[in-house]
């Protein structure tokens, strides 16, 4: 069955820098879509970021733009998160996706993907 497993998770000062994995397996990670979304307590969740299938495309939040970058190693069937200039509003569980479809004006929006990792805990403290 699929399985996404993110990992990477910390806590961290604000200004510093993480990276997030997850590992993909139960299907052929290198056809789909991936993506970053975060839930903050008390608040919906949002798309951080996706890359197409290929790597070849992709899309960022504002929130995160200019500071983050989304990447994927088809070989290891693994997605990448970088976040540069972590401040307290990144405080977050961040989970990955798969499997998105629909037109892409709604690629960070949540209720397009399909397959959701369990999700890893993002603490920026100030």
């Amino acid at each position: 069955q699929v399985q996404l497993a993110e990992s990477g998770g910390a806590s961290v000062q604000a200004g510093g820098s993480l990276r997030l994995s997850c590992a993909a397996s139960g299907y052929t990670f290198s056809n789909y879509y991936s993506g970053w979304f975060r839930q903050a307590p008390g608040k919906e969740r949002e798309g951080v970021a996706a890359v197409s299938a290929g790597g070849e495309k992709t899309y960022y939040a504002d929130s995160v733009k200019g500071r983050s970058t989304i990447s994927r190693d088809n070989a290891k069937n693994t997605l990448y998160l970088q976040i540069d200039s972590l401040n307290p509003e990144d405080t977050a569980m961040y989970y990955c996706a798969a499997s998105f479809s629909g037109s892409m004006k709604w690629v960070l929006h949540p209720f397009r993907w399909a397959w959701w990792g369990q999700g890893a805990q993002v603490t920026v403290s100030s």
